[in-house]
């Protein structure tokens, strides 16, 4: 099975806007420190869905977007993403309460010492490396541990 999402990592004094996955059951998430998005919706386009969900979540209207590439993950356990990442360091609007747990700037500096998935480390790396648009696969093992990682069809 495949899913098709967003996650946008959004910027501010050389912070992202962290959400920490607390509130829902059975989250494939659960106490991780994620970007913030989510799955698309019948005949959304990349952008018309992280501008969808990063409204939802946060409240906040991306006045500007730059698509960062593209990170398929495959889970061990039956199911593939495919994410679409982006940055966006301009925006309008007022927070809001996130119903899928705490929303918090974390200067980017700090961002590694947090519970992460290994992967999401891989590509914030890439970002603060200021790599171009990129194509990432990052294979787990049915759970937590990363076992491959491939960045535009080679093998790291």
């Amino acid at each position: 099975m495949a899913e098709l999402t967003t996650l946008c990592y959004i910027e501010k004094d050389e912070a992202y806007l962290m959400l920490h996955r607390t509130v829902k059951k059975n989250d494939v998430n659960k106490d991780k420190w994620i970007g913030v998005g989510g799955h698309f919706l019948e005949e959304e386009s990349p952008e018309d869905c992280v501008l969808r969900e990063v409204n939802e979540e946060t409240g906040y209207t991306l006045m500007a977007l730059r698509f960062r590439g593209i990170v398929t993950f495959v889970s061990g356990n039956g199911l593939t993403e495919y994410m679409h990442l982006f940055t966006s360091d301009s925006f309008t609007g007022e927070p809001i309460a996130c119903d899928e747990g705490e929303l918090t700037w974390v200067p980017k500096q700090e961002i590694t010492n947090l519970n992460l998935w290994e992967g999401d480390k891989v590509f914030l790396r890439l970002l603060a490396e200021e790599e171009p648009f990129f194509s990432l696969k990052l294979v787990y093992d049915g759970g937590d541990g990363l076992k491959e990682v491939w960045l535009n069809g080679q093998k790291m």
